[in-house]
């Protein structure tokens, strides 16, 4: 299954795209697997598994004081600007696995910062290397060598803020059934990636300056 690990709604401040264009995007592309990653909410994923004909994680990203973690898996929701560190034990209390996303992206003022990385990694399930996002190639390559050199497995997600944005990146991975699962298929999994283009940030820009 193609497997997008990293998508945004209308849900999310800076997104405009609605669980109706995610799922004919989806559709159109071959994704039958989707990560909903919100900012701080889980609504845009219950309300697109509650709709979509294919797999959904109830997920969120959340902004913490020391820079963005996101729970898959979750059940509830998980406010933001609490520590890197409490941040991944509320995750880890309701049952949900801890990424990082774009871990070394020093262009967006959302990446986590190094210290907090260090004190959470014995925590962390999952590291983002491939962001359709990062506008320097160097940023995902710098998350690949984290994520082997500490053993973790490897994510990918287009972070898509608009439905053009779906189908850019994902993982290739046999089917799953609940977490444990998802976990050994993503240690089989293939990404699949290229960069959106960076354009697509001044979009995401306008859409929360029009949600204002």
């Amino acid at each position: 299954m193609r497997c997008d690990l990293h998508i945004h709604t209308m849900y999310s401040p800076d997104s405009k795209t609605t669980p109706e264009q995610i799922i004919a995007r989806c559709k159109e592309t071959g994704i039958d697997c989707i990560a909903v990653t919100d900012h701080n909410t889980i609504k845009g994923s219950v309300e697109l598994k509650r709709l979509a004909p294919f797999e959904v994680i109830v997920s969120s990203e959340i902004h913490t004081r020391d820079g963005e973690v996101i729970g898959y898996f979750l059940s509830e929701e998980i406010p933001g600007k609490l520590p890197a560190i409490e941040t991944v034990k509320l995750i880890k209390e309701q049952g949900g696995l801890v990424c990082v996303p774009h871990p070394f992206d020093i262009l967006r003022g959302s990446a986590i910062e190094r210290h907090a990385l260090d004190d959470i990694v014995s925590e962390v399930d999952i590291i983002e290397v491939f962001n359709a996002r990062s506008i320097y190639r160097r940023y995902n390559t710098m998350a690949r060598r984290f994520a082997a050199q500490h053993k973790l497995l490897a994510s990918a997600g287009s972070d898509a803020h608009t439905p053009d944005e779906i189908g850019t990146t994902y993982v290739e991975m046999p089917d799953f059934e609940g977490k444990d699962d998802f976990l050994k298929a993503l240690a089989q999994g293939n990404i699949v990636g290229r960069p959106s283009s960076p354009l697509v940030h001044m979009r995401s820009t306008w859409a929360k300056i029009r949600k204002v």
